[in-house]
């Protein structure tokens, strides 16, 4: 890429883009669900089949994660070479049935097994969102964009956590599974047959004037690691998923431990308040970040910095706040340290869109696929995997000391690696303004 602004090609963004953008959102945020549905549904699982808090972190961790990880590469090369709605068609049909059979499930290991389906299902769903996305929008709108795709998800924590919790504790957690795969179905159904697919490319021909090479899958994923601010920027997007993975999947159970909250009004809180103020930070970064990457590309990495370092000071606010209440909302208690939890959640998402968009500009288009299913392998093997696994371990080992409060210690343990993204975001920013006059970094 160029550090001139590009002459872009007689395309518009009309509604058409935004109308797909709407759907890509809504499925991602019907597979986001199924992931935080899980958070409130720890202790009646953990209750049923007697297990503890270490199987809790493999069911909702390293079960998927393995999966997701092992496929995730020759699911971006999918991308790249199929048609993708046609692929994201298809994965929302599995992902219905996967999910659908985890509520069938009448033991421990099966309940293991179908969260794989699941994870086999989603494989393809984010590197070909992001990659359909980079051709709906223009570099300089793409952030906001990726906001609005990566928002979906935050904002559908609420329903995963406070309708989901009313649904847990009303009709049982199988049931609030079976019902969350019956809107993929419709997806499906509009992805196969309703919706066009945009060209690859279309706003980066000055960028990229010449389409990538073919590469066998393990040559391309090794010229691609070989780009040191993308490997870098990837890395840093798994050390901060390590933490926010584990606090989003642990936070219910949190509440319920050292705030004395029951699991609905839990869920209700984590879910609103989280939800939310995740929400709005994400759509504000992206905006923010397209505004100010006009006044200096540095602020796509610089943006994400601020966010994390904010977040971390928040959330040990949060984790370590004495148990008293704020207020009532009804009879709804709310903790006084739901501020920092709110505060936390609005800055722990910044870094997502700016370093999202900044990947769709180091690759060429038809590299998309593989650029971020690798970047999601990475983010899901350190935050789905490892985060919410390592915080049972953790919470498991300290119980002796702690007792009830071992949870709030292990939360925050997990949670220093950020401080390794910040270094590694540092170190991207450095080598991207030292190359940025001769090597191919930024879109304007």
């Amino acid at each position: 890429m160029s550090s001139a602004t590009p002459t872009l090609p007689p395309t518009t963004v009309g509604w058409r883009s935004h109308g797909l953008l709407l759907l890509l959102a809504a499925v991602f945020a019907d597979n986001f669900v199924g992931r935080q549905i899980l958070a409130v549904m720890f202790e009646p699982i953990k209750a049923e089949f007697q297990v503890g808090d270490s199987a809790l972190g493999l069911i909702s961790g390293l079960a998927f994660a393995a999966v997701y990880a092992l496929l995730g590469l020759p699911a971006g090369r999918l991308v790249d070479r199929l048609p993708r709605l046609r692929l994201l068609a298809l994965a929302c049909l599995l992902w219905a049935l996967a999910t659908m059979s985890c509520g069938l499930a009448g033991s421990f290991v099966v309940l293991a097994l179908a969260r794989m389906l699941v994870a086999v299902s989603e494989a393809p769903t984010t590197s070909a969102s992001l990659s359909l996305i980079a051709d709906l929008y223009p570099p300089q709108r793409r952030s906001f964009a990726i906001s609005c795709f990566t928002a979906a998800p935050t904002f559908s924590s609420i329903i995963g956590l406070s309708i989901g919790a009313w649904v847990v504790e009303q009709y049982g957690w199988r049931t609030a599974f079976i019902a969350l795969g019956l809107p993929a179905l419709a997806f499906a159904v509009i992805l196969g047959l309703l919706v066009r697919e945009p060209a690859r490319g279309r706003w980066d021909l000055n960028a990229h004037p010449a389409p990538a090479p073919r590469l066998g899958l393990g040559a391309e994923a090794r010229a691609l690691w070989a780009l040191a601010p993308y490997r870098w920027l990837i890395l840093a997007g798994g050390l901060t998923t390590l933490g926010s993975y584990a606090v989003a999947m642990w936070n219910t159970s949190f509440l319920v431990r050292s705030h004395g909250l029951s699991l609905r009004d839990a869920g209700m809180l984590a879910g609103v308040v989280c939800g939310s103020a995740a929400g709005v930070g994400g759509l504000f970064s992206g905006w923010l970040s397209d505004r100010l990457a006009h006044r200096g590309a540095h602020w796509q990495l610089s943006l994400p910095i601020l966010g994390h370092l904010a977040a971390l000071s928040a959330l040990a606010s949060y984790l370590l706040w004495p148990s008293e209440r704020l207020m009532y909302l009804g009879a709804l208690p709310v903790p006084v340290a739901m501020l920092w939890c709110a505060l936390y959640s609005f800055f722990a998402v910044w870094w997502v869109a700016p370093s999202y968009n900044l990947v769709t500009q180091l690759v060429a288009p038809q590299q998309r696929g593989t650029a971020m299913a690798l970047q999601t392998i990475v983010s899901t093997l350190l935050g789905v995997g490892a985060g919410p696994l390592l915080t049972g371990l953790l919470s498991d080992l300290l119980q002796p000391v702690f007792r009830m409060q071992s949870l709030r210690y292990a939360l925050l343990l997990v949670s220093l690696p950020v401080l390794g993204a910040v270094l590694l975001l540092l170190r991207t920013s450095l080598h991207v303004q030292a190359d940025v006059s001769d090597q191919r970094t930024f879109s304007r």
